[in-house]
């Protein structure tokens, strides 16, 4: 094996390159994963364009796929050559975040200042998975055995996008018979849809533009699209809903705009499940919050990681209950990975993810 490797490295604001670094040491509690599949997130533009801040110098990329090549001295239950995938959020299992049972919320700060969202490590905090190798920590709470059968681009949304997706319906309490809308049809807006209908959700509404993403979204499982760019979302929604209103609004792109609408289109005592990155203040607007008396709740989620919850993501890939392969549009080597920020960053050629193979 090369002491060195080929890896996606933050340099400054609109610059993300291929480079050489070392290949990591494996301490005792922690595994090497040899990537063979990665992608590129919205969060990953984010950080290209200075938006939130990260180490410069540091890999990029936190939704790998991989095999193990090598174990920690301490670490048991797995085997070298297993193909595996790890959670964008990998908890330790043992910080007082995780056994208060906030596993996204475990992991440190850094010079930037503190950062809520410490159990995003990968990409964030330390090395990510945009290279040819990868450094899991605490292995044994993060390392999830990819079931027999199941390829990689199978399986390469459960690490964030779907993970991330789901948790906008679960977060909110999606209850049977409830309507949903979710603002924004991009991959995790998409796998939010999945989740609502999954949850049990009779009235699916998403909020959409782009003709190839309104057609996913109705395959799986929105009843109504509402093409914002033709009709005012907010007006349509309250007219599909009777005056009703939604009981649960996703908010799934991270801007104020929609934000603001999934506020206007609860109904009394509704829930806005947030899950949205954003890169600047919100303002709640004084008529849509009700003066603070309308029993609203907001609510804020950052993508569940750790190996359980990889488990139950790839079962239901198994299962045949979700198929998420639509969701990859393109595809690219590692050593074509500036090619692939470039696209992805200006969502050219219809992308919605790209699939990094190594």
């Amino acid at each position: 094996m090369s002491e060195k490797m080929k890896a996606a490295i933050f340099v400054e604001p609109n610059r993300i390159v291929l480079d050489e670094k070392p290949i990591p040491d494996v301490g005792p509690l922690d595994a090497l994963i040899r990537i063979t599949t990665t992608t590129i997130c919205g969060t990953d533009i984010h950080i290209l364009k200075g938006e939130y801040p990260v180490e410069r110098r540091l890999t990029i990329g936190h939704e790998p796929v991989g095999v193990i090549e090598k174990l920690g001295s301490a670490v048991q239950g797995y085997q070298e050559g297993q193909r595996v995938i790890a959670g964008a959020i990998c908890p330790s299992g043992y910080s007082n975040a995780s056994l208060c049972g906030c596993h996204s919320q475990d992991g440190p700060g850094t010079k930037h200042g503190f950062k809520p969202m410490g159990g995003w490590r990968f990409g964030n905090t330390i090395d990510g998975a945009q290279a040819e190798y990868l450094l899991v920590p605490d292995a044994m709470a993060n390392l999830a055995p990819i079931p027999d059968g199941l390829s990689d681009e199978q399986v390469l949304m459960c690490p964030d996008i779907m993970s991330t997706g789901f948790s906008g319906a679960e977060s909110g309490h999606v209850k049977i018979g409830d309507t949903v809308v979710i603002f924004a049809q991009g991959p995790i807006g998409l796998c939010a849809t999945a989740g609502a209908r999954m949850m049990g959700a009779s009235k699916i509404i998403a909020v959409e533009a782009i003709p190839a993403r309104m057609d996913i979204s109705r395959k799986l499982g929105a009843d109504h699209v509402i093409d914002f760019t033709k009709t005012n979302p907010v007006e349509e929604i309250m007219r599909l809903t009777d005056g009703r209103g939604a009981d649960v609004a996703i908010e799934a792109l991270g801007t104020q705009a929609t934000f603001e609408s999934a506020l206007r289109v609860l109904r009394p005592g509704g829930t806005l499940s947030s899950l949205g990155v954003y890169s600047g203040d919100l303002t709640i607007p004084l008529d849509a919050f009700t003066a603070g008396l309308g029993d609203y709740k907001i609510i804020t989620t950052l993508c569940p990681g750790g190996k359980e919850r990889m488990r139950r993501l790839m079962d239901m890939i198994a299962s045949g209950r979700l198929d998420t392969r639509p969701l990859v549009t393109h595809r690219f080597k590692l050593d074509q990975i500036e090619e692939a920020y470039d696209l992805f960053a200006n969502q050219r050629d219809g992308v919605l993810k790209v699939a990094i193979s190594v």
